[in-house]
């Protein structure tokens, strides 16, 4: 494969602190590069160093000749006064409306970033952020290119467009540098990983699961190593002391590389004593709406709508963008009024509610007694810390903690909003997209903290990872005035949003989907059976798979092997489920 990009002893720092330090590493043909780290370890410089934006301060880029290169960082800016049309539709070079309009590729583009909702002529310096970086994003994506660079571009994606540019990057055939903090997007994308830590760059083959793996086995090792440097520095002590050699065995022993990985993994999070822990906090009666209608400007987003949240409850609720969930959230809050109905709240709640804006807070306080202002210690579930060490747990080192309010970034100041809502130990948790800004570490350190939390969570979030390890039931604004359940979660949101799409743009109804006599409907149930029964072989064979990769986990080769049967394996299940879906909802009629 050709080589695109090459860096040779690359470094580069900020004042003292250096990022990047003899970095060596390239990005050839077919490279799907998922770039991960700490906040404020490095991952965006080595961006813009390889997609010379910012220059080395040492060492050696160079790129293929006439390189077609595509970099959308945080830092992009579109030019001043221009429309949608202008960044993304004129450099394309149509003559006419109708000619970018027919090519498919194009309106796919826009269509899946939400683009032609906002409007073609709509001026790009009057949107939000998040706007704004789509439409860069879509700019970048609609040209001809061999390297895509992008810096967290999953950020302003609701779970749907998340879905789609992993999809179209999928079926492109340039290669692609990504920075992401989204683990779904990672595992889906990336065959291969760099871990940007102490200005060096770890290389990993595989997404976000085999760079999970492959970490723990190196810290394995690294344990293993440290062990025996030990034993080998008591037995020379031993030596020593005796004043003559001894003839001593040498440990037999042997550590299965599986065992030693899954060792010290909690045990599943148990519902059961939660749910009975937050019933004693919170009573029987927690938030609960009844017959309310909530509306923005233009339109109604819940009609007549009764929903009670209880004691324990952990939901996650979803929807695209401008759905509502932010309204819906602010209204469980009860910092909006519904049009009718009434919000009933039990007497012992006590609302935490991390929402997407940034509340000021005084500039000259250090980190350390912004958190201990709230309170110096917690107790978080099975967790009791103090308020540094809860500051540790999202990112403020010690050093950190000294550091003025007024000196941190944005998502620092956001990392800090949420230690100060579990400081106040709240019992009901509600969470509007959490995840923006927090570095994978921190993520799972969020997500250990509210896996064991005993009481109600109503998560908002485009992160698949964190609503199905801490949600126990995912919910959903379809635009039609209800509140929908969905025992599915994530995944079958996703196919009614497929299936909504596709009575939208379709003329008339769907082969299959309203059968005209009862034949349709016996050979649909003849179908269905046969799907169940594939679903069974599949189910089995998972599990199978999984049993032998644990066997295998000292054995590369095999694993590789295993990894890429177990990876068909899920492909056709999610493949017949889908064809499962289809043929329940022929026989449904």
């Amino acid at each position: 494969m050709a080589n695109l990009v090459n860096l040779e002893s690359v470094s580069k720092s900020f004042g003292v602190r250096p990022l990047l330090d003899g970095v060596s590493l390239g990005v050839n043909e077919g490279d799907r590069i998922g770039v991960v780290g700490l906040n404020g370890g490095g991952k965006t410089t080595l961006l813009e160093v390889l997609a010379g934006v910012e220059p080395a301060d040492d060492g050696r880029v160079s790129r293929s000749r006439d390189l077609r290169m595509a970099v959308v960082t945080q830092r992009t800016e579109l030019p001043e006064g221009s429309t949608v049309r202008n960044a993304v539709i004129d450099p394309l070079g149509f003559d006419a409306e109708h000619e970018w309009a027919a090519d498919a590729r194009v309106r796919s583009i826009l269509d899946g970033l939400g683009i032609t909702a906002l409007g073609l002529d709509s001026v790009v310096s009057t949107m939000s952020g998040g706007e704004r970086r789509r439409v860069a994003l879509a700019a970048a994506l609609i040209q001809d290119l061999e390297l895509i660079v992008l810096d967290e571009p999953t950020n302003h994606l609701d779970v749907e467009g998340v879905r789609w540019l992993a999809e179209h990057l999928l079926a492109r055939k340039c290669a692609l540098v990504v920075v992401t903090h989204d683990r779904w997007f990672l595992d889906t994308v990336c065959n291969r990983t760099w871990e940007v830590v102490l200005g060096k760059v770890e290389q990993y083959e595989g997404g976000y699961a085999d760079w999970i793996f492959a970490r723990a086995e190196r810290q394995r090792l690294a344990d293993a190593a440290e062990e025996k440097r030990q034993n080998l520095a008591r037995k020379e002590l031993a030596w020593l002391r005796r004043g003559a050699p001894a003839r001593t065995s040498k440990p037999r022993y042997r550590i299965e590389a599986a065992e030693a990985l899954i060792a010290d993994v909690p045990a599943p999070r148990d519902n059961v004593e939660l749910l009975a822990f937050a019933k004693k906090r919170l009573g029987r009666t927690v938030i609960e709406l009844e017959g309310t209608t909530l509306s923005i400007p233009d339109r109604v987003l819940v009609r007549d709508l009764t929903w009670r949240i209880g004691p324990g409850d952990r939901i996650g609720l979803v929807g695209v963008n401008g759905s509502g969930k932010t309204t819906l959230l602010k209204l469980l809050a009860g910092e909006r009024e519904p049009e009718t109905g009434k919000r009933i709240q039990g007497q012992t709640v006590k609302i935490a509610h991390l929402s997407q804006e940034l509340h000021d807070l005084d500039g000259s306080m250090r980190v350390l007694e912004a958190i201990e202002e709230i309170a110096r210690r917690v107790v978080l579930g099975k967790y009791e810390m103090s308020a540094s060490q809860l500051g540790e747990r999202f990112g403020f080192s010690s050093q950190k903690q000294w550091t003025p309010v007024s000196d941190l970034s944005g998502g620092e100041r956001r990392r800090l909003q949420l230690c100060r809502l579990l400081m106040a130990e709240p019992n009901v948790l509600l969470l509007d997209e959490p995840t923006n800004d927090l570095d994978i570490d921190t993520l799972q350190q969020l997500e250990d903290l509210l896996d064991s939390w005993p009481g109600t969570l109503v998560v908002i979030s485009h992160d698949r990872y964190l609503v199905e390890r801490v949600c126990d039931k995912v919910v959903a604004l379809f635009g039609d005035g209800k509140l929908t359940d969905l025992p599915g979660g994530i995944d079958e949101y996703l196919k009614r949003r497929d299936s909504l799409r596709d009575r939208e743009t379709s003329t008339g109804p769907a082969v299959g989907k309203t059968p005209s006599n009862a034949a349709d409907q016996r050979a649909a149930r003849k179908e269905l059976a046969r799907l169940e029964r594939r679903l069974e072989v599949l189910h089995k064979k998972e599990a199978e798979l999984h049993a032998a990769l644990a066997e295998a986990a000292t054995d590369p080769d095999k694993l590789l092997k295993l990894d890429a049967e177990l990876r068909a394996v899920l492909a056709e299940e999610t493949d017949v489920e889908a064809a499962w879906m289809a043929a329940a909802e022929v026989v449904e009629g």
